[in-house]
């Protein structure tokens, strides 16, 4: 599973901020709790924050993984990104 990554849901894992052209958001961690074509939202303490997929850094936790996946490679409809496969994960 470690390279194939972004053909799972990734709605439920936990995701840190770790880079960012707007440098405020970088340490932005919690939940994603929601991903639609450009936009991923993150839950910490009941505050949702929305960020642009291409203008993030995450790393990501998952089954015991930690992946950093540039938002870039996320854009996309999550239901077509599922279908596709890509090994673009360090």
């Amino acid at each position: 599973m470690k390279k194939d990554i972004l053909r799972h849901e990734l709605i439920g894992s936990h995701a840190r901020v770790i880079d960012a052209k707007n440098k405020v958001l970088i340490g932005i961690d919690g939940k994603i709790v929601d991903e639609t074509r450009n936009m991923i939202s993150i839950e910490n303490n009941g505050i949702t924050k929305r960020l642009i997929k291409n203008q993030v850094m995450i790393e990501l936790k998952r089954n015991g993984f930690l992946y950093h996946i540039n938002g870039s490679y996320l854009v996309n409809r999550p239901e077509d990104r599922i279908k596709k496969t890509r090994t673009v994960v360090k």
